[in-house]
């Protein structure tokens, strides 16, 4: 991760998808999440008094709100996602300038919902699943 001195601001996010093999920034994002799990495997035998473990396989999982804006190109390649082969999804805490960390990966669209109220803005909700490891990169 980045070798930041203060804590981000989430103002600053950037989310960006594949489009036709291009990074393409996801218009209107409200928030994103990644989340990382390791597995362990119980290496305990008899004659142990306390359990032990190794390492396992991990996974990771990754959520997006968004303003739905049917005009998007990045939002239409999500909402055509589910059941589609994995694309490459970088996502930037704070912001993609020059400095800060990206957080990227190839990732399977598990999910797409549109919801709509009569007093509020039409949203898009995404998860994705990685294949692969979670790649961070320091930018500089």
């Amino acid at each position: 991760m980045a070798n930041n001195n203060v804590a981000y601001s989430g103002t600053n996010g950037v989310a960006k998808f594949d489009v036709g093999d291009s990074a393409t920034t996801i218009a209107s994002v409200i928030s994103f999440s990644l989340s990382q799990t390791g597995d362990t495997i119980e290496t305990t035998s008899m004659g142990n008094t306390a359990r032990t473990y190794l390492p396992g396989l991990t996974t990771a999982t990754a959520s997006l709100e968004l303003y739905f804006v049917d005009g998007d190109a990045a939002q239409a390649a999500l909402f055509s996602g589910p059941g589609a082969a994995a694309a490459t999804l970088e996502l930037y805490p704070s912001g993609d300038g020059a400095t800060g960390v990206k957080l990227s990966g190839e990732v399977i669209i598990t999910s797409h919902e549109v919801s709509a109220t009569n007093d509020g803005a039409v949203t898009a909700s995404v998860s994705a699943q990685f294949t692969g490891a979670v790649t961070s990169t320091t930018l500089s």
